[in-house]
């Protein structure tokens, strides 16, 4: 089945059509700034241009990065404060011309990590981390989700951790990968005490680029790290999974 994957973050939202029996990504992905403000009807518009790119109508999945609870969004750290206690499904129906299921952006790219990536028969427990303009969290035992974990909010040194190791950070504070490593390693010491992981899977944009970082921070974390296998397109794919 062809379904629209739509994936919405703090700096762009991107989608693409994908084929859900084999987690293939079937066009190009098509990206849009996020707007700025990052209200809901910029947003509505943004996602209605993207559906409207791939001359779709029909169920779709679309990402956010906050909590959502039934539907309903319950924090929006990295885009506006309107979006709290909207419907999400409700507000993006009419975008997409029909049923929509709205979820966190970093379960998304979890739940497509364990049916298509470095997740497949992987049993224990996994935490998948999304490095971007924050950070996303996933966590998964014997393959089921734990929802909404949100842990790029944990305090390090007395900041949500996002606030010191995302990938948006290293670019604004022009960090070094060295620099940044040690930042993004001691948030997963703090992962590994709270949930003695059997895999780190790290995700986002940054992916691509995880030889530049990953051996660095596999310096002084235990557990076992893998890239995100599907990379930046793991939010899409897992987006479309879910669609109604």
């Amino acid at each position: 089945m062809i379904v629209l994957g739509i994936d919405i973050g703090g700096t762009g939202v991107k989608g693409a059509l994908v084929d859900t029996e084999t987690g293939a990504v079937k066009t190009d992905r098509f990206r849009l700034p996020t707007p700025q403000p990052a209200i809901p009807s910029g947003v509505a518009g943004v996602v209605e241009s993207i559906a409207k790119h791939f001359d779709y109508r029909g169920s779709a999945g679309i990402t956010f990065p906050g909590v959502i609870k039934k539907g309903v969004i319950q924090t929006a750290a990295n885009l506006d404060g309107a979006w709290i206690g909207r419907d999400g499904a409700e507000l993006f129906r009419p975008c997409i011309g029909g049923e929509v299921v709205v979820l966190n952006d970093a379960d998304a790219a979890g739940l497509a990590e364990m049916r298509f990536g470095c997740g497949v028969g992987q049993g224990g427990t996994v935490v998948l981390v999304t490095l971007g303009t924050g950070i996303g969290s996933a966590v998964f035992y014997d393959g089921k989700l734990l929802p909404n974990t949100e842990f790029g909010h944990l305090k390090i040194r007395g900041k949500d951790a996002e606030k010191r190791a995302s990938e948006r950070v290293r670019e604004h504070k022009g960090l070094s990968w060295e620099e940044w490593s040690e930042r993004v390693a001691e948030f997963l010491r703090e992962l590994e005490h709270l949930l003695a992981p059997d895999l780190f899977i790290i995700g986002g944009g940054i992916s691509k680029k995880a030889d530049k970082f990953l051996p660095l921070v596999a310096r002084s974390v235990q557990t076992r790290m893998e890239p995100a296998r599907l990379l930046n397109n793991a939010g899409i794919i897992g987006a479309a999974l879910v669609a109604p």
